[in-house]
């Protein structure tokens, strides 16, 4: 779905109310590559949202250690506050503070979604080259000729 639209009532949220929710930068620095991560490719994040269920929205996020894992979470807000969270990451015994995961989706709805920066982050994944597609090692017979004789 597309947040724009779809998650009108989200609060903007300013870097200082986003460092106070999660207690630290870290899970700041973190959000940004997450984002980057999960923006479809029109730049949309994917968010879930119930139409019986006001304020609540869900979003699927990759673990960053292991490609086969996804978390679910879960933000309740509301118009000018973030009410709640809760992430199925193993952080999710924090007391105080958000993971990067949902730092990651207030990150984006709540500041980030406003900024142009953010929309034209640079895709470097296309410079990158499938380790799989090996070439086959082509013999240069002049490479024994080159190395001195001892």
């Amino acid at each position: 779905m597309d947040s724009e639209n779809v998650v009108e009532g989200f609060p903007t949220l300013s870097e200082e109310e986003l460092t106070n929710i999660t207690v630290g930068v870290y899970q700041l620095k973190l959000a940004r590559s997450y984002t980057c991560e999960h923006l479809d490719e029109d730049g949309d994040y994917i968010i879930m949202l119930n139409d019986e269920i006001q304020d609540i929205l869900r979003v699927k996020i990759q673990s960053r250690h292991t490609s086969s894992k996804l978390y679910l979470l879960w933000i309740e807000y509301g118009p000018a506050v973030i009410k709640g969270w809760y992430c199925q990451c193993k952080a999710v015994a924090r007391v105080v503070g958000a993971c990067a995961h949902v730092s990651s989706v207030l990150w984006y709805l709540g500041y980030a979604r406003y900024a142009d920066s953010v929309r034209n982050v640079k895709n470097w994944s296309m410079y990158l080259e499938d380790a799989s597609n090996v070439p086959e090692e082509i013999e240069d017979s002049d490479s024994e000729a080159s190395c001195p004789e001892e």
